[in-house]
């Protein structure tokens, strides 16, 4: 995570200018939008909307997801959520979540989702869906780890 005024902003407001309480990371979210979830698709980037030349959805380094919530869908079945590298290209079918499914509700860390920190900052991929169809649109909430333990900023 980069240096952070925000996290010494939440340490100091708990009273330590001493950098001696933890001040964590803070939970995001990312809006997604998958125009088709379909087997033809699998290994397609997933957008943050669904207007047309919407960006891709990236995350960065270090990203942990700790929840996939879908919000609307037109399908059914489930998919997989993978992770390409934005420089490398490397593609990891699996790397979010393995067999989400299409249904409006939230999927937290566990069985599905996998909980891993991405190794690079990545394009998030619809990947290895044998059964899903339609349109999802929902929310990945993450954070990113933090490599200096807390103790960038007072």
């Amino acid at each position: 995570m980069a240096l952070s005024t925000t996290q010494s902003i939440w340490r100091s407001g708990g009273g330590d200018t001493t950098r001696t309480a933890y001040c964590g990371s803070g939970l995001m979210a990312a809006q997604f939008y998958i125009a088709d979830a379909s087997p033809a698709t699998a290994g397609t980037n997933i957008k943050v909307s669904s207007d047309a030349g919407a960006p891709n959805l990236i995350l960065p380094a270090g990203a942990v997801v700790t929840s996939v919530s879908i919000t609307a869908e037109t399908g059914s079945g489930t998919f997989d959520i993978g992770a390409t590298g934005y420089t490398s290209g490397t593609a990891d079918n699996n790397a979010i979540a393995s067999g989400v499914t299409v249904a409006v509700g939230t999927t937290n860390v566990g069985a599905v989702v996998t909980g891993a920190p991405l190794a690079e900052m990545s394009y998030v991929t619809v990947t290895d869906n044998t059964t899903a169809s339609g349109t999802v649109t929902g929310f990945i909430t993450y954070f990113v780890t933090d490599p200096l333990v807390g103790q960038q900023n007072v």
